[in-house]
């Protein structure tokens, strides 16, 4: 919601005003200096929108006690007088819809909508897929320690990114109506932590699988790559056929002489060399700016998480796999016989917690229908891994 400044408004004023935290108003508003705004410019009011109702004779005063608003909100609102009234209106639900097959232009469309009413919230570009499409990185909080979060590093496991953005937007009703999430106090976090989200490391790849063949842009030929079937719901990999988690530094060469296949495929084939795709090269370069204190990356399935790579994992990490353990009732591995991946590789350069959260389970993509049942055991994850 905007609104139009005043002679000696402030910040300070329309945190009390609206009831909403004064670093929310000022991360909304980062071109907007502390003390008097200046007349007559628009101030971002996150986590709001506005209404309309019909003056029907009523003054602002009477609307106001009818819509047990301070009359100064509905005044700083309604400047000019009109036929109608715009009455603001807080928003105290998720404004995502996100139980749908979870394409790239949905992310588009859910970041356009969370970054509109919540414009504390940085999206950011951090490169471009092998199509070209943006890889996104959302960020929210002040706090020195980054923690991040991604999804959809194999394109049938795009559930997990209808997961992060679920979860997102939960965070933001949360943090704007001073609520907590699985008892844990939003607020306090945005202070202390930054959020690191890529939801969709591999957009080329989700859109194959829900698109089809017409996703690939007639640039390669996926359905020789998929053995003539035109059905990709089986494609792991990005829109060349390389495996995007199995492209890191981290052994790769046992990966690359082990594996098969032995050329592009919808899955499995670590590349010709270790970070040749463009959507893995841009995950080690955020990891390395952002200097991130852990990673936890979401797949399916499996109901199970790994937690540690030959030994490089600190020691902190083992209780905060039980933690996870005990709060998502999934299970805790610490090793499995597999390299290359990013959380193998995040371990072993930073020497710091990784996790791969394998969610749900069944057979991939895994159906909609399971999508409240992840979430409900994956949310608690996800939030104890901001204070663990």
């Amino acid at each position: 919601m905007k609104v139009v400044s005043r002679s000696r408004d402030t910040l300070a004023y329309y945190s009390q005003l609206f009831q909403i935290p004064q670093v929310l108003l000022e991360d909304a508003n980062p071109t907007i200096a502390e003390g008097n705004l200046p007349t007559d410019i628009e101030v971002q009011i996150p986590g709001f929108v506005t209404d309309k109702e019909s003056r029907s004779g009523s003054t602002l005063r009477e609307i106001a006690l009818r819509s047990q608003l301070p009359l100064d909100a509905l005044s700083l609102l309604n400047q000019v007088e009109k036929e109608t009234v715009s009455v603001p209106v807080r928003i105290i639900n998720p404004l995502l819809v996100i139980e749908k097959p979870y394409d790239y232009q949905s992310l588009l469309d859910d970041l356009d909508i969370l970054s509109f009413h919540y414009p504390f919230i940085q999206v950011e570009s951090i490169g471009k897929s092998v199509l070209g499409k943006e890889l996104l990185e959302v960020r929210v909080g002040q706090g020195k320690k980054v923690i991040h979060y991604n999804g959809s590093f194999h394109a049938n496991e795009w559930i997990t990114s209808a997961v992060l953005m679920k979860w997102l937007n939960d965070l933001l009703v949360a943090v704007t109506n001073d609520r907590t999430l699985c008892s844990v106090d939003c607020m306090s976090f945005y202070q202390n932590v930054t959020i690191s989200i890529v939801p969709m490391v591999d957009p080329d790849g989700v859109d194959l699988v829900i698109k089809g063949e017409q996703a690939a842009e007639g640039k390669f030929d996926v359905l020789k790559m998929n053995n003539g079937n035109p059905a990709f719901y089986a494609w792991k990999a990005n829109i060349r056929g390389v495996d995007l988690n199995n492209q890191y530094p981290a052994n790769w060469e046992i990966e690359k002489r082990r594996k098969l296949p032995k050329a592009p495929a919808p899955r499995d084939f670590p590349g010709q060399y270790s970070l040749s795709e463009p959507e893995a090269l841009a995950m080690k370069e955020l990891a390395e700016r952002r200097n991130f204190e852990r990673v936890i990356a979401l797949h399916t399935q499996g109901k199970e998480f790994y937690w540690g790579y030959e030994g490089h994992e600190p020691e902190h990490s083992a209780s905060m796999a039980r933690e996870f353990e005990m709060r998502s009732g999934y299970r805790a591995v610490q090793y499995v016989d597999s390299h290359a991946g990013y959380k193998d590789w995040f371990i072993q350069e930073f020497k710091r917690p990784g996790f791969t959260i394998e969610l749900g389970t069944g057979i991939n993509p895994l159906p909609l229908s399971h999508l409240p049942g992840i979430y409900e055991d994956s949310v608690k994850i996800l939030m104890a891994g901001l204070y663990m």
